[in-house]
């Protein structure tokens, strides 16, 4: 019984495996293409390790972008093993050699079938540039790996400044490398440019990582509180909590409903609880992110 139980889970976990890696392939594509296509070609950076790799490789040709994105990381892959985990780490490593090989990849298929950008449209190549990996970024980031470098590199800083959250710090790196291209292309355009790149990208990342969960999360208080959360839990298959409540106007001790359920399944709930309160108070808000039974599993966003 114990062993096909640990082959049932083996196979589960080579199933969650096999499409994380297929999942970082696609995020790495989206990302080299926005890099390579639209970016790069004009001039401008989209922060980040891979910004510098661009600079350099705008001064030196020769050295390809992926692969001095591979080797920059080399350093904080060993710096970081011990603070953030073997599991972390490898995830990060796999995921930053399928991109810095799908940007060198991306590249020559580019300049060999001249696909890169070369309009006059500069805001055009900013935005596509911009989603493309905002979306990327955003994909590998929901299967639990990163592309490292700067990333890993704020993580670090952290715990020196951790005051500082590592939202601001990537912000401030990122900042950083745009100010190092616009000296070094001695161009203003360039740096609002690539600001334009950076803010796009990560409303992009944040659209992917929370957006797409497209959860809701409803506070509803009703006369019939009991019917209403045995229907939805036996018609929508959502948990409920029951939160008890006093009003602060009247001082009457009443129970507040609150569940997740998917952006589809409101209309469910509110109907559920239209046909035993005809006046209900229903509190709908986003949930940027729900990890538990019936959503994504806590450990596997670890």
């Amino acid at each position: 019984m114990n062993s096909e139980r640990k082959k049932s889970f083996d196979l589960k976990a080579a199933g969650t495996l096999t499409a994380d890696f297929l999942l970082w392939c696609l995020g790495c594509l989206l990302y080299s293409t926005g890099v390579v296509i639209f970016t790069t070609p004009m001039h401008f950076v989209t922060g980040g390790l891979t910004g510098i790799a661009v600079i350099v490789h705008h001064l030196v040709p020769a050295v390809p972008i992926g692969a001095f994105v591979f080797v920059a990381n080399i350093p904080l892959f060993i710096i970081s093993w011990k603070v953030f985990g073997y599991k972390f780490i490898i995830r990060t490593m796999v995921a930053t050699s399928l991109l810095s090989g799908f940007i060198d990849l991306t590249q020559f298929i580019g300049e060999k079938y001249d696909l890169l950008f070369n309009g006059d449209e500069k805001l055009v190549a900013a935005i596509f540039g911009g989603v493309l990996c905002g979306a990327g970024l955003g994909i590998v980031f929901s299967s639990g790996a990163t592309t490292g470098g700067i990333d890993i590199l704020a993580r670090l800083l952290r715990i020196k400044l951790p005051h500082i959250s590592v939202g601001k710090l990537v912000l401030a790196c990122d900042f950083i490398v745009v100010l190092l291209n616009g000296l070094v292309s001695k161009s203003i355009e360039s740096v609002l440019y690539s600001l334009i790149i950076i803010f796009i990208s990560s409303q992009a990342v944040d659209y992917v990582v929370s957006g797409m969960s497209h959860s809701k999360m409803l506070l509803i208080m009703t006369k019939d509180p009991e019917q209403v959360c045995r229907d939805i839990i036996k018609f929508c298959g959502r948990g409920v909590s029951v939160i008890p409540a006093r009003g602060g106007y009247t001082g009457q001790e009443r129970e507040m409903l609150m569940c997740v359920v998917r952006a589809h399944e409101v209309a469910a709930v509110r109907k559920i609880v239209a046909r035993y309160d005809d006046k209900p108070f229903i509190i709908i808000t986003d949930s940027s992110e729900v990890l538990g039974q019936g959503f994504k599993s806590h450990k596997d966003t670890l």
